[in-house]
């Protein structure tokens, strides 16, 4: 019965089972994000940021997409060591607007030099 309330529930787009969680303590464990998340259902994968311009954060992955909205809606917020949690919907379209953009910067500049055009005055 519960299973099939569920199924009958529409959510919004930008729900899905992947969270991404910023301004984690950088001393965190992995465990310890486990005993976190892992009370709102069950846990497929926790990825840990662990070079200088990803510590802090995360993402975790739920088995359930339910979960994961439980666990996003009780956890943004939460006070961990004194630092309140970020926590979002991981999006993949944004995730990769930096580098597109970087890629397209570099594409740009070979273009220029190839054909010879120069945009200074």
């Amino acid at each position: 019965m519960a299973m099939q309330k569920r199924s009958n529930i529409r959510l919004p787009p930008e729900v899905n089972r992947i969270l991404y969680v910023r301004n984690l303590p950088y001393k965190i464990t992995g465990e310890e994000l486990y005993d976190i998340f892992g009370k709102y259902g069950a846990i497929r994968q926790i990825r840990l940021g662990t070079s200088s311009d990803t510590k802090g954060t995360a993402f975790v992955v739920y088995e359930d997409i339910f979960d994961a909205k439980n666990a996003c809606e009780h956890l943004s917020g939460f006070n961990v060591c004194n630092r309140y949690l970020v926590v979002l919907y991981y999006q993949s379209n944004k995730a990769f607007t930096k580098m597109d953009k970087e890629k397209k910067r570099s594409e740009l500049d070979r273009m220029k030099e190839k054909y010879g055009v120069s945009t200074e005055n």
